[in-house]
């Protein structure tokens, strides 16, 4: 008999064994390459296609190209959809095949075949790496995120590439070392830039935001513009238009954001790398041979590379924008929720506090039998709480009305002498006023503000109750009215304790009584929130001037009429 293969073994307490995490993980990750092979394979075809053209076209220091777009094409195809180690595992394996068919096809010999490919591959692994750690988010709308992929990926993953592919080709009497070195690492360095930048670029929302009719329209026609002025400086016309290309980088920065500026950069890189090395452009009568593609590369990553940041710099902009306005729209809702539950609340408490009211009056002056002095006492202490809440319900409609915009003021010349003498004359009839001393100072003449008469007597009114509330016993407030070039300047001013920076900071929050809550001084805390709505709708300011100890100068201004 032969022996069946041994099952996995289960634990004392009869439990199957289960994989580890990690094979599994490794398992799911080879299932995805091979479930969606279409864009590995096309990065390795799209591999094999530019490694042959770079080899027979841009070659610009012996056996090095002066503009290399393989490396990026498989860097950013593999950034964007790698799913585990397996899947960079079978994906790094695929590419490593493309870059070795790319140069048997172009005619290279063995030797420089393996060199190459393994140049190549430690710059691509070594990008993709990087990127992880640095640029985990691969975000080009920010200009963090732009840096950093740049950085990582673009200038500093072709090194250990560029100095082993020099000091093989030294080895091999090529070109010198570090010739060979800079012309390797410029023309990796701009082709991971440039078409890394442009497919990290291809996100679905930039490509639904570009394919609107007038969007896509203005596309073409800024990219169509670009290209005829590249192809007039980088062609046997050699215009002398390269002053031309940044500004209209710039408009595509501003008008396309960064895919724009991408596809930009990939086309003026082409135009500029190529057209120079077959003895075009601005740079073809005083440069000979590869220094001309060095100086179209340095070009390229100097001189309009730098815009790639201008649009991402724009883009965060956009992007901070729209979270500020989404903000605000939902601090709009809640605000118009929080007025529409003060005006309800409000309405709800008038028409009980007001039966309140009538009954106490009535019980108070001996309408509904006749009362004890005690009875007396608790009738009038009902109705003076019961006028407490009344008038809090009519503060609280006032502030809801305020910041749902529902107050109408009615501007027009106000004279603010007679307002402050109105309420001085008002607020002396009350009992907290009785040992007070209350002053009227209008300095100057022409005390004419454009304002409305009652709001305006409704904000002076809650500053003076507050001065005299808050003010020391016995003590003076003044009400005073100057001029102060275009505006009318009302102060209430007492000789109150005064008020520490910190506090005033928080004057004019609603219900903030800055910690007077269970003083023996009545108030809501709602006072001086509605008199800043209200002068803010006349078009005024208002603000305090205090120092603890010294006491307290509310001031309003207004303009004049």
């Amino acid at each position: 008999m032969t022996a069946s293969p041994a099952a996995p073994s289960a634990d004392p307490a009869g439990k199957v064994p289960v994989a580890p995490r990690s094979a599994i993980a490794g398992r799911s990750s080879a299932a995805a390459f091979f479930a969606e092979p279409l864009a590995p394979i096309f990065a390795a075809v799209g591999v094999v296609i530019l490694v042959v053209l770079a080899i027979e076209f841009s070659r610009s220091a012996g056996l090095v190209a002066a503009l290399w777009g393989a490396g990026g094409l498989a860097v950013v195809v593999w950034l964007r959809n790698a799913r585990g180690p397996m899947y960079d595992l079978c994906f790094g394996s695929l590419i490593t095949v493309g870059v070795m068919a790319g140069e048997l096809l172009a005619g290279n010999s063995t030797s420089l075949v393996i060199m190459f490919t393994v140049a190549n591959m430690i710059e691509i692994v070594g990008a993709v790496l990087l990127a992880r750690r640095f640029a985990p988010s691969l975000n080009l709308s920010s200009v963090e995120g732009t840096s950093r992929f740049l950085i990582s990926a673009a200038v500093v993953a072709p090194i250990p590439a560029g100095l082993f592919a020099a000091g093989m080709l030294e080895l091999m009497s090529g070109p010198g070392f570090a010739y060979a070195f800079g012309t390797w690492w410029l023309g990796h360095a701009m082709g991971i830039a440039v078409i890394g930048s442009f497919g990290l670029a291809l996100t679905r929302r930039n490509l639904v935001l570009i394919a609107r009719p007038m969007k896509m329209l203005e596309t073409l026609v800024l990219l169509g513009v670009l290209t005829g002025v590249s192809v007039a400086i980088f062609s046997h016309l050699s215009l002398p238009l390269g002053f031309i290309v940044l500004p209209i980088l710039l408009v595509i920065a501003v008008r396309l954001r960064v895919l724009g500026v991408t596809a930009a950069l990939l086309i003026v890189t082409i135009l500029a790398v190529g057209g120079s090395m077959a003895g075009f452009g601005p740079y073809a009568a005083r440069f000979q041979g590869a220094d001309r593609a060095l100086m179209a590369q340095m070009l390229v990553l100097l001189g309009y590379m730098p815009v790639l940041l201008v649009a991402a710099l724009l883009e965060e902009r956009d992007r901070l924008a729209d979270r500020a306005r989404a903000g605000q729209a939902r601090a709009e809702r809640a605000s118009e929720a929080k007025s529409r539950l003060l005006a309800n609340v409000a309405h709800e408490v008038k028409s009980p506090v007001g039966g309140i009211i009538g009954i106490g009056e009535l019980w108070q002056t001996g309408q509904l039998g006749p009362i004890t002095p005690v009875q007396a006492e608790m009738a009038e202490m009902l109705v003076k709480t019961a006028r407490q809440v009344e008038a809090l319900s009519h503060d609280l409609l006032d502030v809801a009305r305020a910041e749902s915009g529902a107050v109408k003021v009615e501007l027009r010349p106000t004279d603010v002498r007679g307002v402050l003498e109105d309420v001085r004359r008002a607020v002396a009839l009350r009992p907290e006023s009785r040992d007070m001393q209350l002053e009227l100072d209008c300095v100057g003449d022409g005390l004419v503000a454009l304002a409305d008469s009652q709001r305006l007597a409704q904000v002076v009114a809650n500053l003076a109750s507050n001065a005299v509330k808050y003010g020391a016993t016995a003590g003076t407030v003044i009400f005073r009215a100057s001029r102060v070039h275009d505006l009318v300047r009302i102060e209430i001013i007492d000789n109150g304790p005064g008020l520490s920076v910190e506090k005033q900071a928080q004057l004019f929050e609603p219900f903030n009584r800055l910690g007077l809550e269970r003083s023996t001084v009545e108030g809501h805390g709602i006072g001086l929130a509605l008199a800043k709505r209200l002068t803010e709708l006349q078009g005024g300011t208002i603000g305090v001037t205090s120092q603890p100890g010294e006491g307290a100068t509310f001031w309003i201004e207004l303009p004049t009429a």
